[in-house]
C-alpha cells in the first residue's frame, strides 16, 4: 500500500472509523458466507474500522484481522475486542491457513501493478477450494481521490486479476456505495474460490 494512504488513515483514523463502522454490508457478508461453511478460518485483510471482523466473530467464524494503518488497528482491535495485527500486503507470509479471505475495499489500495504478486499471496493464504472477497471502486485504472490513490476495476478487467492468480470467480456485481450519501458511487464485488 502507498505510504500516502497508510498516512491518511493513520491522521484520520477517528473519522474513518465514525464514517465506516455502521455502513451496512450485511448483503455481501452474507453471499460471501453463504460458501463458507460455518466456523471457518477468515482472514480480514485491510479491515478498516473492524466492523466485518466483528460481524463474523459474532457469527461464530474464526477470525484473523490486519491492516496497514497502525491507527486503524487500535481502534479496530477495541471494537472487536481481541488483537489486530498491524500488516501489509506485501508482508503477509501465510501459507494454507485460512478458509477465506475478505478483503472489502482494502485492495483498491495497493498499485495496480503490485496487485497480480498480493494476489497471488491471497491464493496461497488460502487453503484448497478457500474462498476469497474483494471490492473495488468501480472504475478503469489509477484514480486519486482527495488524498488517497485507487486502483479502479470493472466487471471486466477484474476477471483476469483473479484469473491470472488461481482463482474462479463465483460472483461479480456491480454495487452502490452503503454508506448515507454515496448513493452515486459505484463498487465492483468478487467472489473467487481457490483451483
Amino acid at each position: 500500500m502507498n505510504d500516502v494512504n497508510v498516512e491518511y488513515y493513520n491522521e484520520n483514523a477517528d473519522a474513518f472509523f465514525e464514517g465506516s463502522v455502521g455502513a451496512d454490508m450485511s448483503y455481501m457478508r452474507d453471499k460471501f458466507i453463504s460458501y463458507v461453511p460455518a466456523g471457518s478460518s477468515i482472514l480480514d485483510a485491510g479491515c478498516g474500522s473492524g466492523r466485518d471482523s466483528k460481524a463474523f466473530q459474532d457469527a461464530g467464524y474464526e477470525v484473523t484481522a490486519f491492516d496497514a494503518s497502525s491507527e486503524m488497528c487500535k481502534r479496530a482491535a477495541e471494537h472487536i475486542g481481541k488483537e489486530v495485527l498491524n500488516l501489509r500486503f506485501e508482508d503477509m507470509a501465510f501459507d494454507s491457513e485460512f478458509d477465506a479471505i475478505w478483503a472489502c475495499a482494502s485492495l483498491l489500495h495497493v498499485p495496480v501493478d503490485e496487485l497480480p504478486e498480493i494476489m497471488k499471496k491471497m491464493n496461497k493464504a488460502l487453503k484448497n477450494n478457500g474462498i476469497m472477497y474483494a471490492s473495488f471502486k468501480y472504475g478503469d485504472g489509477t484514480k486519486m481521490r482527495g488524498d488517497r490513490k485507487f486502483s479502479d476495476f470493472n466487471e471486466k478487467s477484474v476477471v483476469p486479476l483473479f484469473e491470472n492468480a488461481g482463482f474462479t470467480i463465483l460472483v461479480n456485481e456491480i454495487s452502490t456505495d452503503c454508506r448515507p450519501g454515496r448513493d452515486d458511487e459505484k463498487w465492483i464485488n468478487v467472489i473467487a474460490k481457490r483451483e
